[in-house]
């Protein structure tokens, strides 16, 4: 295995990082449920290509 990660491993690490602050505070805030069910619908928005800011939606 390589010693050096490259510019895209570096680049997914800084967005798993991210993931983890926001789902830390969302927890805090909100609790596990919360946090939960909102990277779940991240996730199926995203599956779904519904994803970006000139989608943004409702709740």
């Amino acid at each position: 295995m390589a010693d050096k990660l490259t510019a895209e491993e570096l680049s997914k690490d800084k967005f798993f990082m991210q993931l983890s602050t926001i789902s830390a505070e969302m927890i805090e805030e909100h609790g596990k449920d919360f946090a939960t069910g909102a990277l779940i619908m991240a996730a199926q928005w995203i599956a779904q290509g519904k994803a970006g800011a000139q989608n943004q939606t409702e709740h």
